[in-house]
């Protein structure tokens, strides 16, 4: 994956928490420290995102997203 984001942080994700449209996702980046990124339920489960699951938080401005390997 070649994306344009140079504040790429690897981690794992440590819980994710569902609403009715939004989620909350925790992640524990691989130096130890916790990012949380709220995105959307359908998100979640396109990217397939559950505790365990591997994913680069992409940090732009004002943004968090994630992103995983195919």
């Amino acid at each position: 994956m070649r994306l344009s984001t140079r504040n790429q942080l690897p981690g794992t994700v440590v819980s994710v928490t569902t609403g009715e449209a939004m989620a909350v996702v925790k992640v524990r980046l691989d130096g130890g420290e916790h990012i949380t990124s709220s995105i959307t339920r359908d998100a979640v489960a396109d990217l397939g995102l559950a505790e365990g699951s591997k994913v680069t938080v992409l940090v732009k401005s004002t943004e968090v997203a994630l992103g995983v390997e195919d």
